[in-house]
């Protein structure tokens, strides 16, 4: 996996054309292509500020199910999400925050269950595009940097007397 991240991370640096001596965008403006390449298939490349990240998977998995999904269909943990929504009805607690139907406010903690829930299943993905785009972020503005830095160097403003 860090071999996989070290790897997308030099790549979009590298893809990345040289800008100009401008500011870099505000975090937000740029464009960001995030996207998997199988094999030896080529990275596309950016224009301007454009952020490219690819994470390489091998030829072998181009047409696979994700990982996430294989495996046993009636496992419970691939449970549809209306089917734990009902299930959350008859948990034991009772009383405010707690995601029961008995009891004064003990609706309010069902919302934030199934939002635990949520994470936990995103967070299942073998590819964190969000560590990768950051890292790829990082590099841009330290090129950037690195690049005003070698301007400023070569044509120094003198202050006025």
């Amino acid at each position: 996996m860090k071999r996989i991240l070290l790897a997308a991370a030099v790549a979009a640096a590298g893809l990345i054309p040289a800008a100009s001596s401008a500011a870099p965008p505000a975090r937000g403006e740029e464009r960001v292509n995030a996207l998997i390449v199988y094999g030896s298939d080529p990275c596309p490349r950016g224009e301007g500020d454009d952020i490219v990240v690819c994470a390489r998977k091998p030829e072998s998995e181009r047409y696979r199910i994700p990982p996430s999904l294989r495996g046993d269909p009636n496992d419970p943990a691939n449970q549809a999400w209306g089917a734990r929504a009902e299930s959350l009805e008859y948990v034991g607690r009772t009383g405010i925050g707690s995601c029961s139907p008995v009891g004064p406010g003990g609706f309010t903690g069902c919302f934030n269950q199934i939002v635990r829930e949520a994470r936990a299943d995103r967070g299942q993905s073998d590819v964190n595009m969000v560590r990768m785009i950051e890292q790829a972020r990082d590099d841009r503005n330290k090129r950037i940097d690195a690049e005003q830095a070698a301007e400023s160097a070569e044509h120094p403003v003198t202050p006025p007397k």
